[in-house]
């Protein structure tokens, strides 16, 4: 018999919208523009795919689970670097190299959730923001906890509020996931509210999972989005307990086919999280890890990055001003865009629908990344694009959702 959590997973996102569109023909005359998934496009740094090359011969031998020590030495440098932190990172103990954060972010779940010691039947309780990525819920299910939604809404500016959360929840809570900067509204935790969270982590006595595969993506250079170690580090916490961080080369250095981050924090979870991953066979390959070094020592191809980002951001809110509710994240490269409601548009799948219809181009709608709960679904009404496509292809892609609009306004 097969794990019988396996009937809780809901359909990835890409599969509904795939459902959505099956049978849709869009013009023939207008070429695709996908801004449904978070891939990004542009180019890889150059001195990375040459150390990938230099160190081919890596293909003969078996990869350690822990990485490299020269791989753990530059991955605690750059968020010690990055994040300011009072004390460096232990590149032997605080330092854990992981096959991209997807992965690390579903077997942290399995390593972490403990079934034991739950009474009366109930299950453990993982809490996530919603909308959400949902790697978040299927490790979960998978890890035989319950899930617990903190709904991201526009009052709040879509940041999750832990204020409200239940007594009993925190009681059974064992794991909470953050997104900061989020997916998908770009939504970026202060410091302050990383260090209410590591309070009632301590409070409660669960750990704190924070994903920050988007704290490179930023548009000004002399506000970089600040990190749950980094809050940890300004509340003497240098043990970092109960606390530890995901951190990927897919968005920061355009690398989403190198596989390659790391998980950074409590040596004490990280030491037990190093022992699933022994047994789970999932170490970095040794040429991705040479490859890695020398992405992570390098910020000047992120600065570029950045900047490229940022021009497509302002070259398609110049154009959507006005005519659609949406404006600039704080960072990401996503935008979170409130759909209108008319005779033809009754909601987000409608409008995902009908966009990709007479436009050919792709969005997500919110209600794909988001869940019901008692207040209410926070992704219903919205749909998040990928600004990940070329320049040129952005900029065409506004000017047609701006006709779209157009038509369907008036």
């Amino acid at each position: 018999m097969m794990n019988p959590y396996l009937l809780q997973l809901h359909a990835y996102p890409f599969e509904r919208l795939a459902t959505l569109k099956a049978g849709t023909v869009p013009p023939a005359s207008l070429t695709h523009i996908a801004l449904s998934i978070g891939e990004p496009q542009h180019l890889a740094p150059d001195i990375v795919v040459q150390a990938l090359i230099k160190n081919m011969d890596g293909l003969s031998k078996y990869p350690t689970t822990k990485g490299i020590p020269a791989l753990r030495k530059a991955m605690a440098q750059w968020c010690t670097r990055r994040f300011h932190l009072q004390m460096p990172l232990d590149a032997d103990t605080q330092i854990l190299p992981v096959n991209g954060t997807r992965e690390a972010l579903f077997a942290f779940a399995q390593a972490a959730i403990d079934k034991s010691n739950v009474s009366d039947g109930q299950k453990p309780i993982v809490i996530s923001p919603n909308p959400f990525y949902q790697i978040y819920e299927g490790a979960a299910f998978l890890a035989g906890a319950e899930l617990y939604f903190v709904n991201c809404i526009a009052e709040k500016n879509f940041l999750p509020d832990f204020s409200g959360v239940p007594a009993e929840i925190w009681r059974r809570c064992q794991l909470v996931f953050i997104c900061s900067p989020g997916n998908p509204t770009g939504s970026v935790m202060d410091v302050s509210a990383m260090q209410q969270l590591i309070a009632l982590a301590d409070e409660h006595d669960f750990i704190i999972a924070s994903d920050e595969c988007y704290s490179e993506l930023y548009f000004d250079e002399s506000l970089p989005p600040a990190g749950l170690l980094q809050a940890c580090s300004l509340m003497g916490h240098h043990d970092f307990r109960r606390c530890v961080v995901f951190h990927s080369l897919s968005k920061r250095s355009n690398l989403p086919g190198l596989r390659s981050g790391f998980v950074a924090g409590d040596a004490k979870v990280l030491e037990r999280f190093l022992l699933y991953r022994t047994y789970h066979g999932c170490a970095m390959p040794v040429q991705h890890q040479y490859a890695s070094i020398a992405a992570w020592q390098d910020e000047n191809h992120v600065i570029e990055n950045r900047r490229f980002y940022t021009e497509k951001f302002d070259a398609v809110l110049t154009v959507l001003d006005g005519c659609l509710d949406v404006c600039k994240p704080s960072a990401g490269f996503y935008l979170w865009a409130k759909t209108p409601v008319t005779k033809t548009l009754k909601n987000d799948a409608d409008f995902a629908l009908a966009l990709f219809a007479e436009t050919n181009i792709t969005v997500l709608p919110g209600s794909f990344l988001s869940r019901d709960t008692q207040e209410g679904n926070p992704g219903v009404g919205y749909v998040r694009m990928a600004l990940v496509a070329s320049l040129a292809e952005c900029a065409e892609a506004a000017n047609r959702i701006k006709a779209f609009m157009t038509r369907h306004l008036n």
